[in-house]
């Protein structure tokens, strides 16, 4: 097919702080088999302090087609905005900057655009560890299963081409921006979630594509991976709350069982059936994640397998404290600013 013909595609990259990944990144992006004369590639740097704005600069000297753009404000949803507005692609590509793409990772997306006439298509997100550790080999594991993440289809994977609420890196038509808005700068997470919703509610469709697949580096702590989870757990009900519904079940799973595992451990201290109770659902969860880890240790090993038992917990109680403490401060009507949250706001 001849360039012309292709439509002019931007990928907006938010990033701040990420001279380990942006690199690689970029050269996922230079390596792609989309006509470069069709493809523009704007990282919207949150003021970076570790060297990504050198890197970046480096990049954009020897290939026209890669630009840096400030981000002042250095959240997610405000890079992504300033990124729209500088777009000149009839296809506008969210992207993460600890991400890795596939050479023709662009151009099936494209093509998956026309091919489904949906408004927004997305692939699967196999996620890599951080480095060789058993617990960073563990956290990978632990964001791609479905005990660790529920039935969303994007970690997890599909048989075929389906309908979903929401994929990572979508793939949009520019009218969609047009039509429904951008994104919601209120939310420091789930800001993609929010505008999947609303593209929902005014009859957009979203199809995952499972045949296409980028790769994505996991953090490499205990500790980041909890920060993340809280922050996602706190925006989810936010973004509810913006768009008017719940947008799937799994989102409330994690606050109902660590809601369900605080009432009845204090009712505990004074109620015995109350001790039976808090036991009961502590002991299902522990056979469940036993059962989830021991089926782990044949393809990633014993240490591996061990470590999920750590990384199973911290994802489901961050996210739930995240959204049972939203949800209380709604209900005192307190409001923290975004960047009490996350005063130090990760890149995709």
């Amino acid at each position: 097919m001849p360039s012309p013909d292709r439509p002019l595609v931007t990928a907006v990259i938010p990033c701040r702080n990420e001279a380990r990944y942006i690199g690689p990144c970029l050269d996922s992006l230079i390596r792609c088999d989309y006509p470069k004369e069709r493809l523009e590639v704007l990282v919207c740097d949150g003021l970076s302090e570790d060297g990504t704005r050198d890197v970046v600069a480096g990049y954009a000297a020897r290939h026209s087609f890669i630009r840096l753009v400030d981000n002042p404000r250095r959240i997610t949803p405000c890079a992504m905005n300033a990124g729209i507005r500088e777009a000149h692609g009839d296809v506008i590509m969210p992207m993460g900057a600890h991400a890795v793409y596939s050479a023709s990772y662009i151009s099936r997306l494209v093509a998956a655009l026309e091919e489904t006439g949906a408004d927004n298509v997305g692939g699967v997100l196999v996620t890599l560890p951080a480095n060789e550790t058993a617990l960073a080999r563990a956290l990978a594991v632990g964001l791609s299963h479905p005990f660790g993440v529920g039935n969303s289809y994007f970690r997890i994977g599909a048989a075929e081409r389906r309908l979903v609420d929401t994929v990572p890196f979508g793939c949009y038509r520019r009218a969609v921006f047009d039509r429904i808005g951008v994104f919601d700068e209120d939310l420091v997470r789930n800001q993609d979630d929010e505008l999947n919703a609303r593209l929902l509610k005014q009859g957009g469709r979203i199809m995952l594509i499972p045949e296409v697949v980028s790769h994505y580096y996991a953090r490499g702590s205990l500790g980041q991976v909890a920060r993340m989870f809280y922050q996602y757990g706190y925006f989810k009900p936010l973004a509810a709350w913006k768009v008017g519904q719940i947008m799937t079940l799994r989102q409330v799973v994690p606050a109902l069982f660590v809601g369900a595992l605080a009432v009845t451990g204090a009712l505990a201290l004074v109620l015995s059936p109350a001790r039976l109770a808090v036991a009961g659902l502590a002991g299902a969860y522990l056979a469940a994640a036993l059962a989830s880890a021991a089926l782990a240790v044949r393809r990633h090993g014993a240490r591996c397998a061990a470590a999920l038992l750590l990384v199973f917990p911290t994802l489901h109680c961050s996210y739930g404290l995240g959204s049972i403490t939203a949800v209380l401060e709604r209900a005192i009507g307190r409001r923290r600013l975004p960047h009490h949250v996350a005063s130090v706001p990760l890149s995709r």
